[in-house]
């Protein structure tokens, strides 16, 4: 399927007037939902989705005064108490065969290595690692691929380990 000047020009229409990219191709026909939005961010034609910093600060402020009445608990919320504690107990080096619910899992090494143990610090309820480790495998949402939030955060953690 080829792109004439035609689509394009109604593609840009029904992008503009707020259509789906599914609602686009159906309505075009013979293309796939996949294909009007590869072409429209080739087009650079603007994202629909409005974000936060697309706000107009009265708008941002009504957004906040909603939101304060109903507190939030999120994933970072969780973790807050964690990025704050600065020690953290000593490694308590396990083999497979001695770890049990309280002890943390976090592999240290490769398993083919002579030397390779688990953690065995105390894990925190509810998960199969202890404070440091969670800091390593729960990272907020949409950090994940971020690479340089990822090493701020290796590095933070490596200085916590440092000053205990």
């Amino acid at each position: 399927m080829s792109w004439n000047d035609e689509k394009v020009a109604k593609l840009k229409e029904l992008w503009g007037k707020g259509n789906t990219a599914s609602q686009i191709a159906e309505i075009i026909g013979g293309i796939s939902r996949n294909a009007v939005i590869g072409k429209a961010h080739r087009l650079n034609l603007s994202a629909k989705i409005k974000t936060r910093s697309t706000l107009t600060n009265q708008s941002l402020k009504d957004y906040d005064q909603e939101n304060k009445t109903k507190p939030r608990k999120g994933r970072k919320s969780k973790f807050q108490s964690l990025i704050i504690e600065k020690d953290f107990e000593p490694e308590n080096p396990k083999q497979l065969e001695e770890l049990d619910e309280s002890s943390c899992k976090w592999p240290i090494g490769h398993p083919s290595e002579k030397n390779f143990y688990f953690c065995g610090r105390s894990s925190l309820k509810d998960f199969s690692y202890c404070k440091l480790h969670l800091l390593y495998a729960y990272q907020p949402k949409g950090k994940k691929d971020d690479n340089n939030e990822k090493e701020d955060l290796q590095e933070y953690i490596e200085k916590k380990v440092q000053t205990r």
